[in-house]
């Protein structure tokens, strides 16, 4: 049996982020892995470009029944940390909507740059794990079972991600391991994913797929603006895989379709300064001509806008700015780009990632029930969990 310091499960974002802080410690690290090669959900993050980080993140930015979780550390190891490294390794970046930071030319850069961090450590890939053990609960070791033979250390790091993208090879393992040392879970769902409809919402939005529009989608106290899709399964789009975080089945959304504009108040405009228009080319100004003609025919609106009632225009501006919406799901798991719940913060130490009751186990990244918006937060918790426990695993 081959003897480490550290052994980290799972080479991605996290994994090999906290091997490059152990290995700089001078501790002998083994990274282990199930895929063909390191950071493959970074290779496909981003269209291929990676959305690294993003330059507004704040501890407001992550879901967990615990918010205080992530502060200690996204504080001791911030978006900016992680630009600083990016830069010194010569990667050329951009900046998009939001704050939201993208690699030039590939993702390949960023998994080449954690790869050179973590230059000392063992890395393994294609080696699936049968089993983890802690054979003497007195003593501070793990051994780690695999089909390449068995390996032990002091130290366990767990960063094997959550469900989502289960086509990837993305598993629950981590919970089954925290199951196994008595650490609890909050129960993983499906995070930043499109939304489905019933099947008389698709017949009355037939014809749509496919129609952008910028929107702002509304939960309670819950509010995003970016752009929203119609597919021919419900809604998709920016803001939708955002709301979708807080959403819960029977949940009621607002959208407005015309963020930052009265639409009553455009719909009287216009009856007054081009009244012999129809109802449908007004709407066209305002919409997506699909989209407005649709508007028209769910509120039963036609003729020229001299002839409409203010309480017609009226049921035609409310559809626009506050259309009220309910899901009836989403695509579940399968199609989510994130994991929500996962090992629960209660049973972690905030500074440190380690199991407060299971001595040299640490648990970082999407394993655990810290969940970012859209636009590269994931990213900078996974830099930022596996900093910490890089520093003391």
């Amino acid at each position: 049996m081959k003897s480490y310091d550290v052994i980290v499960l799972g080479a991605g974002a996290a994994g090999l982020m906290c091997a490059a802080g152990a290995v700089k410690r001078g501790r002998r690290v083994l990274v282990l892995d199930h895929a063909k090669k390191p950071g493959e959900k970074i290779l496909i993050s981003g269209g291929g470009r990676c959305n690294f980080t993003n330059l507004h993140t704040t501890p407001a930015n992550f879901l967990s029944r615990n918010p205080h979780f992530c502060k200690s550390a996204l504080k001791r190891y911030t978006q900016y940390d992680f630009i600083d490294l990016v830069e010194r390794y010569g990667i050329a970046y951009h900046e998009k909507d939001l704050g939201q930071l993208f690699c030039d030319h590939s993702a390949k850069d960023i998994v080449a740059m954690l790869l050179a961090e973590a230059e000392g450590a063992e890395v393994r890939t294609r080696t699936a794990i049968r089993a983890v053990a802690k054979p003497d609960s007195s003593v501070r070791a793990f051994r780690v079972e695999t089909e390449d033979g068995d390996f032990e250390a002091e130290s366990l790091v767990v960063a094997t991600g959550g469900p989502a993208i289960p086509q990837m090879g993305a598993s629950g393992f981590a919970y089954e391991v925290a199951a196994q040392f008595g650490i609890g879970i909050i129960e993983p769902r499906a995070g930043l994913v499109p939304l489905t409809f019933d099947d008389q919402t698709l017949q009355d939005l037939e014809g749509l797929s496919g129609v952008a529009v910028d929107a702002s989608a509304v939960l309670g106290r819950t509010r995003f603006d970016e752009a929203l899709l119609f597919t021919h399964q419900g809604f998709s789009g920016p803001v939708i895989l955002q709301i979708s975080s807080y959403w819960r089945e029977g949940d009621t959304l607002t959208i407005d379709m015309l963020p930052g504009g009265d639409a009553f108040a455009l719909l009287k405009e216009a009856k007054q300064s081009v009244s012999k228009r129809e109802i449908q080319t007004v709407l066209g100004e305002m919409l997506p001509k699909r989209l407005a003609q649709r508007v028209a025919e769910i509120t039963g609106l036609h003729g020229r806008m001299a002839e409409l009632p203010d309480r017609d225009l009226r049921r035609a501006a409310d559809r626009i700015n506050a259309w009220q919406v309910t899901p009836s799901g989403s695509l579940g798991l399968k199609k989510a780009e994130v994991t929500l719940g996962g090992v629960d913060t209660d049973f972690l130490s905030s500074k440190t990632m380690e199991a407060k009751s299971v001595p040299g186990l640490y648990f970082i990244g999407e394993a655990v029930d810290v969940t970012g918006h859209l636009g590269g937060f994931n990213f900078q918790w996974a830099w930022a969990s596996g900093h910490a426990c890089g520093e003391v695993a």
